[in-house]
């Protein structure tokens, strides 16, 4: 049976550590302030608003919030508050960047130009089911929309890494396909077997990856054994690699809709961790994503401290 509560577990241990300084480009969004002043309620962030002041100060009214000028940043909504969230972290003012009210290319456009740091960016799921004995997280769902080899090793890579620094001694990568045997025709499958190479050969670090693996055959043993596959990933898996964005999207949805995850959404790759909450996320994927930002960053000052 899953443990219970794992990610209530990494809230607490966020809470543990100093609140961390958090941009929110475009707050002026119902959905966006409250959850953004849920975590500051927990002890998990200061933010700092950034938007139409008027707009914030008044939903912060309607929702009973006290808001004080301190928190809010005015700026024109848009691409303008991205670049200007962008250079709150370049100056030392914010250690982490939250998406508000606008699409995620306008805030990742300034992020890709002026926040990078030799990574390849990528986003991440973190997700509890009921069905499942631990977290399970799943990538690329919101950023390489059709990732080659090489950037499908990075992104597992930071998928990996990320996993380490959350609890998983040694994380196992099912290379996602709609088989579990290499296809010529199926380019992902080739990338698959290529990926589980490349990990035994150390060009992926610190994980076990197996594929190609369709989705049955890389959750349930089971099926696995009855297709007589032997795999270390199968039935026991960590991360789950899709062939693509739209793949990852897509089964992240079916498994928060259909099997009930709770899913909490990281970008990580950049400076700073970026936060990109939906409008539709429960209070509790909002409180997860904030406390992997606290997490990723207290994670990477003991490195630079190191």
């Amino acid at each position: 049976m899953p443990e219970r509560g794992q990610l209530q577990q990494l809230v607490a241990r966020a809470q543990a550590l100093a609140p961390i300084r958090v941009a929110v480009v475009d707050a002026g969004e119902r959905h966006v302030l409250q959850g953004i002043m849920e975590a500051q309620a927990a002890g998990l962030v200061e933010p700092l608003l950034i938007g139409d002041t008027g707009r914030i100060k008044q939903l912060g009214e309607t929702l009973g919030l006290a808001l004080d000028d301190h928190l809010m940043i005015a700026s024109p909504q848009g691409g303008e508050a991205a670049r200007l969230g962008v250079s709150l972290v370049k100056a030392g003012r914010a250690d982490a960047l939250a998406k508000g009210w606008l699409h995620t290319d306008e805030l990742m456009h300034p992020v890709l130009a002026e926040l990078r740091t030799g990574q390849r960016v990528s986003h991440v799921f973190v997700s509890e089911l009921a069905s499942y004995p631990k977290l399970l997280f799943i990538t690329d769902a919101a950023i390489n929309i059709a990732p080659d080899l090489a950037t499908k090793a990075a992104i597992v890579q930071n998928a990996v890494d990320l996993a380490r620094l959350l609890g998983v001694g040694l994380p196992k990568v099912a290379a996602l396909s709609a088989v579990e045997v290499v296809k010529p025709a199926i380019a992902s499958t080739i990338d698959a077997a290529c990926l589980s190479k490349m990990a035994q050969r150390r060009q992926i670090r610190h994980a076990i990856v197996d594929g190609p693996l369709a989705f049955d055959n890389a959750i349930s043993r089971e099926a696995a054994e009855t297709k007589q596959i032997d795999s270390e990933v199968a039935g026991d898996v960590d991360i789950l690699l899709a062939p693509d964005l739209n793949a990852a999207n897509i089964l992240a949805k079916d498994l928060e809709y259909l099997a009930g995850a709770t899913l909490a959404g990281i970008v990580v790759g950049a400076k700073v961790p970026i936060m990109l909450p939906s409008r539709s996320d429960p209070a509790l994927a909002r409180l997860v994503s904030a406390a992997i930002a606290v997490l990723i960053h207290h994670g990477n000052q003991e490195v630079l401290d190191a």
